[in-house]
């Protein structure tokens, strides 16, 4: 079975280090970007992912624009989306729902173990994303 691939793309290299560490533990391939531009960048260079996970707070573009923007350009197709951040507002939530993410973790609240088997979980549950799918909202 081929090894999966992840992406985090955060602004907090600490936490990079820690979710690249745990993830890699768990048999995965990990690509970390401090930002959302070096996110595209390794989206645009070819890198497919099994799972994207993204911060919203960051400088520059935020995650919530660079979902918009792989969905966009179609960079990830196979790639389960998932919000990774601090932000819990239902605001949040319901802009990275209306994008068509496929989960949203509070980081405050749950351990790299917790983020690891959640991912893992809808990975599991994901049907492969079409063009058409990436750019229609998701229905609830």
């Amino acid at each position: 079975m081929p090894q999966k691939k992840v992406l985090f793309v955060d602004d907090d290299k600490f936490l990079l280090d820690m979710y690249a560490l745990k993830f890699s533990k768990a048999g995965y391939e990990v690509k970390t970007a401090d930002s959302a531009d070096a996110g595209l960048q390794v989206l645009r260079g070819g890198y497919a992912p099994d799972a994207l996970l993204v911060d919203i707070v960051m400088p520059g573009m935020d995650g919530l624009e660079l979902v918009d923007t792989t969905f966009k350009e179609n960079l990830a197709p196979g790639a389960v989306v998932i919000m990774l951040t601090n932000q819990g507002d239902t605001d949040d939530i319901s802009r990275a729902k209306k994008l068509g993410t496929d989960g949203y973790i509070v980081k405050a609240t749950t351990i790299p173990s917790e983020v690891l088997a959640q991912t893992e979980k809808i990975i599991a549950g994901k049907h492969p994303r079409t063009q058409t799918q990436a750019q229609a909202p998701k229905q609830a």
